[in-house]
């Protein structure tokens, strides 16, 4: 049987990858799992949760359409993080965003043309 050198000293492995050429194939296919449709971005709730929270406040912003991918709800959340001045989380298709700031999340919902429900 033949031994193989692990010594270092040897010369790479080929790779089964060495051979493939990307040049000239086509483009790949967008990003079409939540295609976005031009118009409004829709409506969502707002909700006010203190329960497993340590007395906490958190206010949980649901309800985002199927249009809306999980790589914008990230980005609206670090937006609405930022134009708050809080912290928060994504959990699932959820957002929630840390302290009792219920008016200052639905201006900036509202800012981003969202219909705000809930949590007058």
């Amino acid at each position: 049987m033949k031994r193989i050198d692990t010594s270092g000293r040897q010369e790479a492995l080929q790779s089964p990858f060495a051979g493939l050429q990307i040049e000239g194939l086509p483009e790949g296919p967008a990003d079409t799992a939540f295609p976005v449709t031009p118009g409004k971005p829709g409506r969502i709730v707002l909700r006010r949760e203190t329960a497993q929270r340590g007395g906490k406040t958190v206010v949980v912003v649901t309800g985002f359409e199927e249009q809306h991918r999980t790589s914008d709800i990230n980005e609206i959340a670090r937006a609405a993080r930022q134009a708050c001045g809080c912290g928060g989380t994504v959990r699932g298709r959820e957002i929630e965003l840390q302290g009792d700031l219920v008016p200052a999340v639905r201006r900036f919902f509202e800012a981003q043309g969202f219909r705000v429900a809930g949590e007058k």
